[in-house]
Order: structure tokens, then sequence, then C-alpha cells
């Protein structure tokens, strides 16, 4: 069998094995087909990603201007911080589609640190934060910031976008923006007396067309809107302010030889240090929480052909610090994760990490190509887009979410710290405040009684902590006695106080004659009534064939209704489902590639995902009754095994085939007890393909068993307790005769590259056995014997331990004479004899052959195997 695996990624986190055929055209992989070997050409280029990173190009230039300006850096360090994030992070990232560059949430800690400490400084401090990075990125703590209270993120994040309206609000109407938001605020009345004509028609113009362009109507509006909104706005505020000759400052980009690098760090070093903190947790909170939101971007595309690994967030926050060392060493603002980017990309179609890279040296090409393009435009244009985007930052979308979760005054006060103190300072209030109202939340429970004709219900609403036992044990006991009781948990927790008083108060009012129900939210069973009833909630639960609180003499009406199947797929939907969603669309991806086989009885009791630790994907299994393989033409018909066998072999290129056999099974036991003239029903017509198994057991050329509690040759081992246990180990051995018998695992076996494995699995023992030394019996279809003697197969527990003690398990109960059925048990006298797994010995040696229709043709008690 195999583990579960996570998807198979390259050395850049690509697509390893992966490549394409013709631009945006993926090559399918045959669903049940090996992956396709490593190498070959590691580099081609979908045409997915060429035309994705165009679109994220053309959305990156104006950005990456306008929050250069926005934070009073060099219009040129926007432009190297957009180059560095594409081609650095995306080249070195844990998140392939993610888009990294200059982000509007360090507008602000950018634009202060500049005003306190210089330019120079500034990039400096950018340097040692991508160093905090990398060294965070080697502690593997990246999924930390992910523990952050999406309330205090979302407010974090709308907080930036208020400050950075204010500040660009003042440059769209003609003015400067002031060191604070308060500042801003204040000051709007004095910059609204003295509006500036020029700068206000330009920003009036980029603002309408960044609201309207993505609103076009019909065919034409859709053709249109494959051109970015950003650069669109940016372009038409450029044509207008150059056609009507509009005096506006526009762009002007200084030549590359006087760009300004970072210098040694000047100034207090506890500000420095806390400088270097707030870029560290900011741009790594944004690009973490960014990744995450592309990976449920990728995750809902509708196209599955094409695989996109999940975002490894460790690896991503070492590229993001990468990217911040040589951002910073080349002049460049601080880099992060953009989701307005990555959202453009994910949506343009890109499949790989290509397209951010590509988007990068486009921006480098710009840079050095479009210089004079780029000083034509206004930056009151490039104002109003950064203000847009600020306000955009505040979203509608996640106020509801915040308000549906009881967590508006996190944001609040979040958005209110950020605006008002600042952005490290907001973020610890938020967290205050998030801690405080978690710890409200745990403590404030609601518990009500109210009787409904007959029966008590007692509600609680909230966690049910020791906090709250006195008051859960006093509406407990206001319960009169012998009264159907419901008790409704709505909550998520229950601490182990709360437990043992609601549990001893349920076996004492049932001890009393009363009914208990335990109940969720929805009205679901969680519990049953009193482990001395039922005692059936056990951590095996989910292998049990019941549900918790249902009986079936009480509830003969659900039961037929399916209330036992609803039951069970709304816990797998809320408590399974959530754990192997992703395992699962990945094994959908790709298809099943099980390692092996596996030819199983139908008994209920046989779990073979159980037994075998196995998880989806591993096992291809067939199950019917007697884990039969019925002989190339002996099928009359049903060739469902043959097919399952030759579709495994020859398709899914297993391994290995496994037969495994059980106790106490149900078929055997038929064989043991079938008559000659009972009448022919589907069920003796399919156990037809098990009479070579009964015949083989009896036999002169008959096959001995012993089962060992260790490896083999340990010595110890004990012999089938009865007839039926003898049948089920001789029923494996002969399927596994009828298995090479067929041409497609023959076949293999030739080659070398199949493996076949007997297994019994002793199901009141609950312990497995493989069949040892199987090769050399059956791949080349001997016994290791010649005729007249008796072979003995081992089976062996994989685990050297002691067997069981049988005493707790019954044997079989025997089977009925018959003139086709072997000779009936020994007596208890000389069963006593038989040799014990508490008692194990090595076999004796086997019995002169005799008449294969005598008592004498199975080994009698005596000889050391029960009849």
């Amino acid at each position: 069998m195999t583990a579960c695996t996570p998807a198979r990624t390259g050395p850049s986190g690509g697509h390893s094995g992966r490549t394409f055929r013709t631009a945006g055209r993926p090559r399918l992989l045959k669903p049940h087909s090996p992956p396709p070997p490593e190498g070959g050409r590691r580099f081609r280029v979908a045409g997915a990603d060429v035309s994705a990173s165009i679109a994220v190009f053309l959305i990156a230039l104006p950005l990456s201007l306008g929050i250069a300006l926005a934070t009073g850096a060099p219009l040129q360090a926007g432009l190297v911080a957009a180059a560095v994030g594409g081609i650095v992070a995306g080249r070195l990232g844990g998140a392939p589609l993610q888009v990294s560059g200059p982000a509007a949430g360090l507008t602000l800690v950018t634009a202060e640190l500049i005003q306190r400490y210089g330019w120079r400084t500034t990039c400096a401090i950018t340097v040692l934060a991508g160093l905090a990075q990398l060294g965070l990125s080697a502690l593997r703590v990246a999924r930390t910031a992910l523990a952050v209270s999406p309330a205090i993120v979302h407010g974090m994040v709308a907080g930036i976008g208020v400050t950075i309206a204010l500040a660009q609000l003042h440059v769209v109407l003609g003015g400067t923006p002031q060191s604070s938001a308060v500042h801003n605020f204040l000051g709007l009345p004095a910059q609204l007396a003295d509006l500036h004509t020029a700068a206000v028609s330009v920003s009036v113009v980029t603002v309408v067309v960044l609201l309207v362009w993505p609103r076009l109507p019909g065919r034409a509006g859709r053709v249109l809107r494959k051109v970015p909104a950003a650069l669109t706005a940016v372009a038409a505020a450029s044509v207008l302010a150059i056609a009507a000759g509009i005096g506006v400052p526009r762009v002007d980009l200084p030549s590359w030889s006087s760009h300004a690098l970072p210098g040694l760090p000047e100034g207090p070093v506890l500000g420095i240090a806390v400088g270097v903190l707030t870029i560290t947790l900011v741009t790594s909170v944004q690009s973490l929480l960014s990744a995450v939101a592309v990976d449920k971007l990728v995750a809902a595309r509708k196209d599955t052909t094409v695989h996109v690994p999940r975002s490894n967030l460790d690896r991503e926050l070492a590229g993001q610090g990468a990217a911040n060392i040589v951002s910073g060493a080349l002049g460049g603002l601080p880099v992060a994760g953009v989701a307005v980017r990555s959202v453009a990309n994910v949506s343009a179609g890109a499949v790989s990490r290509h397209s951010t890279m590509l988007h990068g040296l486009w921006v480098v090409l710009a840079a050095l190509v479009l210089v004079p393009v780029l000083d034509l435009i206004p930056l009151p244009a490039l104002a109003a887009l950064v203000m847009v985007i600020g306000i955009q930052m505040v979203s509608i979308t996640h106020i509801r979410s915040v308000t549906r979760h009881r967590e508006v005054m996190v944001y609040a006060v979040t958005v209110s710290g950020v605006v008002l103190i600042g952005i490290l300072q907001g973020v610890a209030l938020g967290i205050v405040v998030a801690s405080a109202v978690a710890m409200h939340r745990l403590t404030r429970t609601r518990i009500t009684k109210e009787t409904k004709g007959d029966v008590e219900h007692i509600r609680v609403r909230g966690q049910l902590t020791f906090l709250a036992v006195p008051r859960l044990s006093r509406a407990l006991h206001q319960v009169p006695q012998g009264a159907t009781a419901v008790v409704e948990l709505d909550g998520s927790f229950m601490d182990h106080a709360a437990y043992e008083t609601l549990q001893d108060w349920q076996m004492s009012h049932m001890a009393r004659g009363g009914q208990v129900e335990m109940t969720g939210r929805t009205g679901v069973r969680i519990a049953e009534p009193g482990a001395g009833a039922h005692a059936c909630c056990r951590p095996w639960t989910p292998w049990r064939n019941h549900h918790c609180g249902e009986h079936p003499v009480a509830e003969p009406r659900r039961r037929t209704k399916g209330h036992q199947l609803a039951s069970g797929l709304s816990s797998f939907q809320r408590n399974t489902a959530p754990l192997v969603r992703e395992e699962l669309a990945r094994l959908s991806r790709e298809g099943q590639r099980p390692s092996q086989l596996f030819l199983a009885c139908a008994d209920s009791r046989l779990v073979t995902s159980m037994i075998t630790a196995s998880g989806p994907g591993d096992l291809f299994t067939v199950r019917n009754v007697g884990n039969l393989v019925p002989a190339p033409g002996a099928e009359s018909g049903d060739d469902s095994v043959a097919a399952a066998i030759e579709y495994a072999v020859d398709v899914l290129r297993v391994q290995s085939i496994t037969v495994c056999g059980h106790s106490d099974c149900g078929a055997m036991q038929a064989l043991l007890s079938s008559k000659p003239d009972a009448p022919e029903t589907p069920l003796r017509r399919w156990l037809r393909h098990g009479m070579p198994s009964l015949e083989r057991m009896r036999s002169t050329r008959r096959t001995w068993a012993r089962l060992s509690g260790g490896p083999a040759g340990d010595g110890a081992g004990r012999l089938p307790a009865d007839a039926a246990e003898q049948l089920c180990l001789t029923n494996v051995v002969q399927q596994l005769e009828h298995l090479k018998a067929h041409e497609a695992v023959a076949r293999r076996l030739a080659e070398g590259t199949l493996e076949l494995h007997g297994m019994y699995f002793h199901v009141g023992e609950a312990q497995a056995y493989l069949l040892a030394d199987t090769d050399s019996r059956v791949r080349d279809g001997r016994d290791g014997r010649t005729d007249g003697e008796s072979a003995v197969f081992d089976w062996v527990a994989p685990s050297a331990q002691p067997l069981p003690s049988r005493s707790r398990y019954p044997s079989s109960p025997a089977p009925s004479t018959s003139p086709t059925s072997p000779a009936p048990p020994a007596s208890p006298s000389s069963q006593a004899a038989s040799p014990s797994s508490d008692s194990p010995s090595s076999p004796p040696s086997p019995p002169s052959p005799s008449s294969p229709h005598s008592p004498a043709a199975l080994p009698s008690s005596k000889e050391g195997a029960s009849a």
C-alpha cells in the first residue's frame, strides 16, 4: 500500500513532470497512467503564462508608480520593487501564482519611514526586514501568521486603505498630503476651498474610467474589458492632459545613473528596530494571507487538467525575504504578495510561476525602454488610481463577514487604531480586543429550560466550561424523575468538568426510568443514553455499524426512512470531509494509481482500509462472497472478477495482488455444510468456484497450515482450530493458484513485475497473518512437495508478538455431516490435545495419505490439527 502523499512539485515548486505541447494547451495525462518521467524540457513556457504575464504587467506598471508616488519615494523605486517581486519572489517563493511587488498596504509604513529616516535608511530597513523574513522561514513559523483573527487582518487593511485615501485625496484636489491621517482629515475643508481645476479634471476622468470600465455592457464591452481598467484610466487621463494642454505635474523618471541606493541606517536603534519589525510583520502577514487566498481561487477553477501545487508558506516567506533583500539593495520599495495582481494572474489563466517571472521581466523592459512614455503620465491620475484602491481596501464583503461572526468590535478597534495611532499599535489593540472577546464568549454561556408537552428541553448556548457547571447542574436537576429530556448543545467546546456533569446526570436520570437525548443545534443526535444501557460510543465508533443514540427496537420507523444513512452522510460531511477534501481533490485531478489489487471477502466485519492502514487511492479493492477468484473459463457468464483483475494488472499496473481470507467465513462454512441435493440458487452457483479449495483440503496431497505469532522460523505457532479455519486458509492458497492461471497475471509474473500475497485476518483476535514464502510456491505453481506428501504453509503475523489467547473466541460451529462434507470434528478430549496459541509448538509430521473420501483424509486432532 502507499501512503497519502502531497502532489509532486519540482524544485521550483512548479509543475514537475508536466510540460506543454503547444501554447496554452496542456498535455492531458491519462487518468490511470503513471506520472511522466522526470527530466525533459523543464523550462518551456505555456502560452497561458505569457498572456497572463502581459495582463498582470499592464496592471502592475501604473500601480507601482502610484504607490511610489504615495509613499514619497523615488518613482523608480516602485518599478524596481515590481521587477524584483516578479522575478525573485516568483522564482523562489512557495506560491506559484502569487504576484509580488510594491503593495498599497505598505504605503503608510514606508511613507512614515521615509519621512522620519530618509530614503537611503528606508532601503536599509527593507534589507533588514528581508533578513528577518528569512530567519522566520528557517524557524518554520509561517502558518503562525494565519492564527491572527481575520477581523484583525481585514481591519488593518481597511485602516491602511482609509489612510491612503485621505492622503491621496489632497493630491487629487491639487494639494499636498499631510503627515498623518488625522491632519489630512482636518485639512480637507481648506483643501476643498482651494481647488485646482486642472488636477481635479484629470483625477475625475481617471476615477470615472476606473469605475465604468469593468461594467461596459455587450459583446464590445467583453472585448474591451480584457484591457485592465487601471491602464485604461491612466492612459485616458494622459491623453486628456496632452490633448487639452492641461498643466499638471507629470511623472519624472530620473536617469538610472542617479538612482539612490541604500546606505547605513542612521537614527535611533530602537526606532529602526521598530521599523524593521513593522515591515517584517506587515509584508509577511499580507503575503501569507494572499497566498492562502490564491490557493482558494486555484481550487475553484473548473479546469482540472492542469495541476497547480498548493502554496508552501514557509518557502513563500523565504521568497519574500529574498525579494526584500534584493529590492532594498537595489533601491526599491518593500515587496509583498499583492492580492489584486494575484487575482488577475489566476483569472488570466496562468498555470505556473513563469507568468509571475515574465511580468517582472516586462517591468524591467518598460523601465529601460518606455521612459519617454511613462513621463507623460499625470501625477493626479496616479493619485486618483491609488485613492480608489485605498477606498476599495475597505471591503463591504469583509464588513458583512465580521458582522456575521460577531467581531465588529475587533474590526472597528483595529481600523481606528491603524488610522489614529499606527499600524503596529492598531494591530496590537485588535489582538487585545479579540482576546477579550474570545474570553467573554468562553465564559458567557446561556442555559435555559422549558417544558413542551411531556418533554423537558434544556438548551445550552455557548461553550461549556467549568465556570458554567453550577448553572448547568441546577438546570439538569430541575428535570423531574422519569421524564423525557432533550439537551441541546449549541457550542463547539466542552471541557472535562462539564462533560462529567452531563454524563453523571444522564446515567442517574436513566437509572430512575427517564430518557435523555443529546442533540446539536440542528437537532442531530450527538450522544446516546447512558453507557450502561448501550455502551457503543467508543474511539472505534467510525468502524461500527451503528449511530449513537439510535436503537433498532425504539425507532424502527426512522431506520426504514434511511435515517441511519442520512446521519452517517451528515457526519461525514461535517467531520471527515474537511480533513480529506484536499487529498481527494488531488486524487480527482491525477486519477487513481493504486499500488495493489486487494481481493477480499464481502463480510461486513472485514474493513480493508482499517486492517491495512491504507487511505484513498491506495488499494484497488474487489470484494465478493468467499474472496473467490474463478479460474479462467469457469466464469460462465460472470466476468466481473476477471475484468477487475485484467483492469488492475494491465491498466492500473498494480505491483502486487493480495487475496485476503478471514475467520468465521460464512461462505466457507456453507461449503463445508453443503448437500448434493440442495436446490440451485445464485449463492450455490457462485460457491462452486470454492469447490477446488474444499477438494484441495480433502485431497491426499493436502496442504497444512501453521499460524505463527512472530516472524517465520521462530518456532512458535499453532495449527488451525477447526475445519472451517483450515478451509479458510486453504481457500486463500487455492485462489492464488487461480490467479496465476489468468493470462495477464501470468505475463506480469514472468516479467517479474508483479507479486502475489496471501493474507488471513482473524476477526476475533484482530490479528492479521501473511502467507510466508509465497513466491516459491505460488509464482511457479508448486507446493514444494512430491505426490503423496503434505506441504506446510506458514502464516506469519507481521509483528513479532505472541498470539492472542483463543479462550475468549469460540471456534466456528461444527458443520453438519453430509456426503460432500468432511468428517465431523474430533471429540473435545482429542481436541484438548491439539496445540494452541497458549502452548505453541511445531506441527507434527503429516499422516500417511489415505482415501480422499474417508475421514482420515483430514488430519485428526490427535495428529495436531482439528477436523
